[in-house]
C-alpha cells in the first residue's frame, strides 16, 4: 500500500508540475497557495516526521519524496519571480504590480497560519514530543521564507503602484516591525493596487477597442494652460497623466509655459507668443485651449485684448474663477504691509523657480469678486470663439486639507465649491456640467487636474479629458 502511495505522489508531483510549467493550470492562485504556503514553509518539519516514520525505506517513496520536494522548489521559485499570472496584453508593470498584491496577500495569509502553528510546535518541543533540532530548522527557515515573501511583495507595491499615497507610503515604512498595525495596513494596501490593477487593466481594454486611437486626433491642436503658483515643467507634469492618456488617443498638445505668479497681462502675452510658435510648428490654423483657473482668465485675456481670437478655434475653461473667488475678498482684507511682505516671499521663491517678473500680490488680487466683474466687462467674449466650461465640487473639507480653510470659507459664502472655486464661478459660455461622485470625498480642485496621480471610485479624471476632447473633435474644432 505504501507503495502505491508512493506512486501516486510522484505521479501527482509530476503532473502538477508540468501542469504549471507549461501554463495549463496555476498552481499559484489564492486556492492553491491556501494548500502550498502551510506546506513549504514547513517542509523540513514535516520531512523530518516522514522519516522518523520510516516511510522513505525504498526507491519509490524516496522518488516521491524527491518529485514532491521539486515541485515545492519549483512553485517557491515561481511565486518569488511570477507570483501571477496575467493576459499576455499586460503590460510587464501591471503584471508585476499585480503579483506584489499577490505576495502580499500571501504573506499576510502565511504569517496567520505560521504564528498559530508555530507556537503549537514549541508548545510540542517543550513536551518532547517533536524532535528538537529539525523543528528549530524549520521554523527559521519559515520565518526566513515569510520575509523574503513579505518584502517582495512590498517593494513591488511601493516601487510600481501609483495610486499609493505619500502618507500610506510613510506610514508603512514607520510601522513596518510593529506586529498588528503592519498587517493591518499592508491589508489595505493590498486592496488599493487590486483596484488600481483592476482600473488599469480596464483601460489598457478600452485604449484596444477605439478605432485606431483617434478619439482625441482634433482638427486643431490642443494647448494647456496651467493655473497660478505652477509651471510647466519638464519632469513634473501640472496635468499628471493627462496628457499622456490624451496623446494615446491621438490627441496633439502643447503647454501654455506662462508663468506661475504672472498677471493675467503678462501671462496672456507669454500665451499669444506660444501659440504662435505652435501654428509655425504645426502649420494649424488655430488651437484649443483647454485651461484649468486662472489659467482660464489668461486666455480669455489673450483672446479679448490681444487680438488672438482668429487663432483660437475654442476655449474651454475648468474651474476657472470668472466671476472671482470670495475668500480672497476676505483675504484682501489682511493689512497691506502684511499681504505685501507675504507677496515678496513667494515673488523671490518662484522667481528661482523660472519666473521673470512674478507679481503674488497683483496676480491673486485680480481673484477678487470686484476685480473680476471689472475684468469680464473689459474682455467680452468673442464671436468667433467657442467657450465652454466645467466645474467640479468637493464634499467634505477633509476631502483635501489642503484646500480646508478655503473649501470652508468658499461653501459659507458661495456654495457648491471644489475647494477654491465655487460651481457658479467656473460657469461661463456654454456650462457642460460638474465633475463629482457619490463618494464622500467628491473632485477637488486638485483632482480636477490629477495632481496627485490617485484614482478615485467613480471618477476617472483622465477619460473625463478623453471625453472634453472627443466632444471637441466631434464639433468640428
Amino acid at each position: 500500500m505504501d507503495i502505491w502511495i508512493s506512486l501516486a505522489v510522484s505521479l501527482g508531483a509530476l503532473c502538477l508540475l508540468l501542469l504549471d510549467a507549461t501554463g495549463v493550470l496555476d498552481l499559484l492562485r489564492p486556492v492553491g497557495l491556501f494548500f502550498y504556503l502551510p506546506i513549504a514553509m514547513n517542509a523540513v518539519g514535516i520531512y523530518a516526521l516522514l522519516i522518523a516514520a520510516g516511510y522513505f525505506s525504498g526507491i519509490v517513496p524516496i522518488l516521491s519524496g524527491v518529485l514532491f520536494a521539486v515541485l515545492l522548489l519549483y512553485l517557491g521559485v515561481r511565486l518569488q519571480i511570477v507570483p501571477a499570472r496575467a493576459k499576455p496584453d499586460i503590460p510587464n508593470r501591471l503584471r508585476a504590480l499585480n503579483g506584489g498584491a499577490r505576495l502580499l496577500g500571501a504573506s499576510l495569509y502565511a504569517s496567520v497560519f505560521q504564528t498559530g502553528f508555530s507556537v503549537w510546535v514549541i508548545v510540542k518541543m517543550v513536551q518532547k514530543q517533536l524532535p528538537l533540532l529539525p523543528w528549530i530548522f524549520d521554523l527559521v527557515l519559515a520565518a526566513g521564507l515569510l520575509l523574503l515573501l513579505f518584502f517582495n511583495g512590498l517593494l513591488r507595491v511601493l516601487i510600481l503602484s501609483r495610486r499609493l499615497s505619500v502618507t500610506r507610503r510613510v506610514l508603512t515604512a514607520l510601522f513596518l516591525w510593529i506586529p498588528g498595525i503592519n498587517l493591518v495596513l499592508c491589508a489595505g494596501t493590498c486592496r488599493i493596487v487590486r483596484q488600481e490593477y483592476a482600473y488599469l487593466c480596464e483601460k489598457e481594454a478600452l485604449l484596444r477597442t477605439r478605432p485606431e486611437n483617434t478619439l482625441c486626433a482634433t482638427r486643431y491642436p490642443l494647448l494647456l494652460v496651467h493655473g497660478i503658483g505652477f509651471r510647466d515643467f519638464r519632469f513634473w507634469n501640472y496635468w499628471g497623466r493627462i496628457p499622456q492618456t490624451l496623446k494615446k488617443n491621438g490627441a496633439v498638445l502643447f503647454y501654455g509655459n506662462q508663468e506661475a505668479l504672472g498677471t493675467a497681462a503678462d501671462n496672456a502675452a507669454d500665451i499669444k507668443a506660444r501659440i504662435f510658435a505652435i501654428l509655425k510648428e504645426t502649420g494649424a490654423e488655430k488651437v484649443n485651449i483647454i485651461a484649468h483657473s486662472k489659467g482660464g482668465l489668461d486666455a480669455r485675456y489673450a483672446i479679448s485684448r490681444l487680438g488672438m481670437a482668429p487663432y483660437i478655434a475654442s476655449l474651454t475653461t475648468i474651474s476657472t474663477p470668472h466671476r472671482g473667488c470670495r475668500f480672497v475678498d476676505s483675504a484682501c482684507k489682511l493689512p497691506d504691509g502684511f499681504y505685501r511682505f507675504v507677496a515678496g516671499l513667494f515673488d523671490r521663491t518662484f522667481h528661482r523657480f523660472g519666473d521673470r517678473s512674478p507679481d503674488f500680490y497683483t496676480a491673486t488680487r485680480q481673484f477678487s469678486t470686484a476685480y473680476s466683474a471689472k475684468f469680464n466687462a473689459e474682455t467680452p467674449d468673442d464671436p468667433g470663439v467657442y467657450y465652454q466650461s466645467y466645474a467640479s465640487v468637493m464634499r467634505a473639507w477633509y476631502s483635501d486639507l489642503l484646500l480646508a480653510v478655503p473649501y470652508l470659507l468658499a461653501k459659507a459664502s458661495g456654495g457648491a465649491n471644489d475647494g477654491l472655486v465655487s460651481v457658479e464661478s467656473a460657469k461661463w459660455g456654454h456650462f457642460e456640467g460638474t465633475f463629482q461622485n457619490c463618494r464622500a470625498r467628491g473632485i477637488s480642485h486638485g483632482d480636477i487636474i490629477d495632481l496627485k496621480r490617485q484614482d478615485y471610485r467613480e471618477f476617472d479624471v483622465q477619460e473625463a479629458y478623453v471625453s472634453i476632447v472627443s466632444v471637441l473633435k466631434k464639433r468640428g474644432f
